[in-house]
């Protein structure tokens, strides 16, 4: 009876992930010798070849993808499951592992994290920037425990708890004409260069709520990475952006920028954490998420005040 172990796993996704057996052996700590015959044993138990040759390649062969599937959904629970015992051992209490899939969230999360360090000394807080894109997924993967989204994607064993609203906002340089207008309307940014995070046109607010309904396209849409070179650019004149309100306000001693609001009533979003549904019991983690909807931005404004300028200097 063939028998699949741990190290089977963690050959076939290291395999997978370095490209060669010499370069998976060398990260597991392993001969190339002892790799290829833990492999080849296991071949011979189930009776199908894992991978294939293709040149100088090894590519997975139907068998080898399923295992590889299997191997990066239970790889990381164990090392979830190992992580835990060993905190259990030493008396701590755990590790909170949050993932983003917001960038301008952190931010926000660090008026979080920054009180809930000193209301829990003994947990451990990771933040975990390379899920921004793939955070449902790291979820049930147990790779991440709280996920930070402005998209929530309700699925059957996760939950998603709003903790706190805001006002998705255009924002333009001192000399733009839109300066000081009380709202903005799609058309008037069909001529634009339109700077937003690096994320597909289908998950920005500004195109799925405002110009897509409206059939409206910009003239150039450029992706910036950072929140700092964006509102440079549109300090400078190289194009407008769209950004939260609270989040263009915090940054009011440093760029020479203003906030347009999207339309007569505004485009409104919230950010939702997102759990498995078994973790909402654990003590830490629900002390997390009570701490976040408590939150409320101080610079937050109403959709219907008066427009706000931001200049250096003044907030």
């Amino acid at each position: 009876m063939a028998v699949l172990e741990r190290i089977h796993l963690a050959i076939i996704r290291e395999v997978e992930a370095r490209g060669s057996l010499t370069a998976a052996a060398r990260q597991l700590h392993l001969t190339q010798s002892a790799l290829s015959h833990a492999i080849a044993k296991l071949e011979d138990q189930i009776g199908v070849k894992i991978w294939r040759r293709e040149g100088r390649s090894l590519e997975p062969t139907q068998a080898g993808a399923f295992l590889l599937g299997m191997a990066n959904r239970l790889l990381p629970q164990f090392s979830h499951a190992e992580e835990r015992l060993q905190q259990f051992a030493k008396g701590e209490r755990g590790t909170l592992r949050i993932g983003m899939e917001c960038h301008p969230c952190y931010q926000w999360l660090l008026k979080i994290v920054a009180p809930y360090l000193d209301s829990w000394p003994r947990v451990e807080v990771d933040v975990r920037q390379k899920f921004q894109f793939g955070g449902i997924g790291a979820l049930f993967g147990y790779e991440i425990d709280l996920l930070v989204t402005p998209d929530p994607l309700y699925k059957p064993g996760l939950r998603f708890t709003p903790v706190f609203d805001y006002e998705q906002v255009l924002v333009v340089g001192p000399d733009h004409p839109l300066r000081g207008a009380d709202f903005v309307l799609p058309h008037q940014l069909a001529e634009e260069t339109l700077i937003t995070y690096p994320v597909a046109t289908g998950r920005l607010d500004i195109y799925t709520q405002f110009l897509t309904p409206a059939g409206i396209t910009p003239r150039q849409h450029k992706p910036i990475e950072t929140t700092d070179i964006m509102l440079l650019m549109v300090g400078h004149g190289r194009g407008v952006a769209a950004l939260p309100r609270w989040l263009v306000e915090e940054y009011a001693g440093k760029f020479d920028v203003s906030p347009v609001r999207l339309g007569r009533d505004g485009v409104t979003k919230q950010i939702f954490l997102g759990l498995r549904e078994p973790d909402a019991e654990i003590d830490y983690v629900r002390a997390f998420i009570g701490l976040a909807s408590a939150y409320r931005q101080p610079a937050a404004a109403s959709l219907h005040a008066a427009p706000t300028r931001v200049r250096p200097g003044k907030a």
